[in-house]
């Protein structure tokens, strides 16, 4: 199935908490990829778990199903160049 992580990142970066977003698949033994989320808060000092339940309860609400994030990571700062593109593909490898 064909999932846009621009559509789900667009619906997390609605949520109040949310500063920045990125949504990528990572492998899955089940189903060969699961979506993942990775977010930066606008509060650094906000509970990180919290947030991150709140937001994957915030995107069932608005998302299909299968489009919500199995699993939301919080992190300081999302890589970016000086120019402000994200490099997704840096989050991508840590994972």
């Amino acid at each position: 199935m064909n999932i846009s992580p621009q559509e789900i990142e667009d619906v997390l970066i609605e949520h109040p908490a949310v500063l920045d977003v990125a949504v990528f698949g990572i492998p899955d033994e089940e189903f060969g990829e699961q979506v993942k989320a990775v977010i930066q808060l606008a509060d650094p000092d906000a509970d990180h778990v919290a947030v991150a339940a709140e937001v994957r309860e915030f995107a069932r609400g608005r998302l299909a199903r299968h489009k919500v994030p199995r699993t939301v990571d919080v992190i300081d700062e999302m890589p970016r160049s000086p120019a402000g593109k994200l490099y997704k593909r840096q989050l991508e490898n840590s994972y």
